[in-house]
């Protein structure tokens, strides 16, 4: 399990030692060229001191200790080496005037080399020594905050720790709270940095507390609605066993057959409203649907029925385009429409269905010239089980209801207008799948 004050503490422990690391090379950096200055003033002293001394002929060379960091060299005029610190030095026997850096086998050296009247001195010193003597200065410098890293550890993790107070306290209040409190928690004492998370929770909070209601509502209106039908079809029972003839028999069966299709098909109703709602759907249904097809197909479907109603059903433009959506939902909104349209439409009226594919959205449109619904009423109708006062047809009051969801879960735009014959229009306007053809 991840977490924060463990990788705030490595993190920032890594910062804080890549950061020395750096700081150290630097001091290196700058010591060393202290060092060099230093050193190669030392080294011209040094020669300068040796213009006094007596050199008759070539001194006993002996072995010096180890410690001493310097190689002198001494010629005379005539090329004789008069004296010589070290013995078996890998430096040349030519001297350069002035400083150079000589590569030999033992490493790199530090030279000067200056003409005295009489003589030639040469002072050498190998480069290893002053880079061990930065080195031991970098040291020093970062010993004592190496030291104190685990200190630091500590007073970091403890800090991160009273940092993160706040969101143990956030924790705790989501965890103590009954499953129905749904009430937005409070951000007025919360720290900048954690108010973001508090909106969002309390946005959830707020559409769990708008599902729970539409589905205390759904439920309620629901078993209100199932209520009279099945009344009804006890009170269809009752009279059938109570019926004295086979006419009034036969009658009583017919009714009681029809309150139980009724039944059945708000039953159907309320699971297809159910499985509509968009939080209810698996988005692994969506897929391309050509609208067009769909359409041939739903008004093939329905023209037994239009046929036999006297009703004209046909499509008055069908635009070949392709949408994202789920076809079997597609096919409940186009039909609910189409048998909507169907069931409000006098003998000899007529639906038309449309499909226009424009560069960024695809319009399904169902007309019809029946009574139309007026303005006020428009957004009424698309609650469930909302039937009008003046409706003499049959019905659940759910079809649009579940055309609306359908369109929500889809994320189409859902209009109702007048048609250009004074009926219904009802407009389904769905986003592209694809670009067209011609863009």
């Amino acid at each position: 399990m991840t977490s924060i004050r463990r990788t705030l503490l490595v993190s920032l422990l890594g910062a804080i030692v890549v950061v020395l690391g750096l700081g150290g090379f630097a001091t290196y950096r700058a010591a060393r060229d202290q060092i060099d200055t230093v050193m190669d003033y030392h080294l011209r002293q040094f020669a300068l001191s040796m213009r006094d001394s007596r050199f008759a002929q070539p001194a006993p060379i002996t072995a010096p200790e180890r410690a001493f960091d310097f190689v002198i060299q001494i010629w005379d005029r005539n090329g004789l080496r008069l004296y010589l610190s070290h013995p078996h030095t890998v430096l040349p026997d030519l001297a350069r005037f002035g400083y150079a850096d000589v590569d030999t086998s033992a490493g790199q050296w530090r030279v000067f080399s200056m003409s005295l009247p009489d003589r030639v001195v040469q002072i050498a010193q190998p480069m290893r020594v002053r880079s061990r003597m930065a080195a031991s200065a970098a040291l020093s410098s970062l010993t004592p905050l190496f030291i104190a890293l685990p200190l630091l550890g500590g007073l970091i993790w403890y800090l991160v720790g009273r940092s993160l107070r706040p969101l143990n306290r956030l924790t705790r209040a989501v965890a103590s709270r009954q499953p129905d409190a749904l009430t937005p928690l409070a951000a007025d004492r919360q720290p900048e940095e954690v108010r973001p998370l508090v909106g969002a929770l309390n946005d959830l909070l707020g559409r769990l507390d708008q599902a729970l209601s539409a589905q205390r509502a759904f439920v309620a209106d629901a078993a209100h609605e199932l209520r009279t039908p099945l009344t009804a079809l006890k009170l269809q029972l009752q009279l059938t066993e109570r019926a004295t003839s086979e006419a009034d028999r036969e009658q009583a069966l017919q009714e009681l057959r029809s309150g139980l299709e009724r039944s059945i098909h708000l039953v159907g109703q309320l699971l297809t409203l159910a499985r509509a709602e968009p939080d209810a759907q698996d988005s692994a249904a969506m897929g391309p649907v050509a609208l067009a097809d769909l359409v041939r197909s739903e008004l093939a479907a329905h023209q037994p029925l239009a046929e036999a109603n006297g009703i004209d059903l046909g499509a008055t433009r069908l635009d070949e385009a392709t949408i994202t959506a789920d076809d079997g939902a597609l096919r409940i909104a186009l039909g609910n429409l189409v048998a909507n349209g169907l069931r409000h439409v006098p003998r000899g009226g007529r639906v038309d269905v449309a499909v226009r594919a424009s560069a960024h959205d695809v319009l399904l449109t169902v007309s019809d010239d029946g009574p139309g619904i007026p303005a006020h009423e428009r957004a009424r109708v698309l609650d469930r089980f909302y039937r009008r006062a003046e409706a003499d047809s049959p019905g659940s009051g759910l079809g649009l209801a579940i055309v609306k969801a359908i369109a929500e879960r889809h994320q189409a735009t859902l209009t109702l207008e007048d048609s250009d014959s004074g009926g219904l229009r009802v407009s389904l306007a769905f986003p592209r799948a694809e670009p067209p053809a011609n863009a």
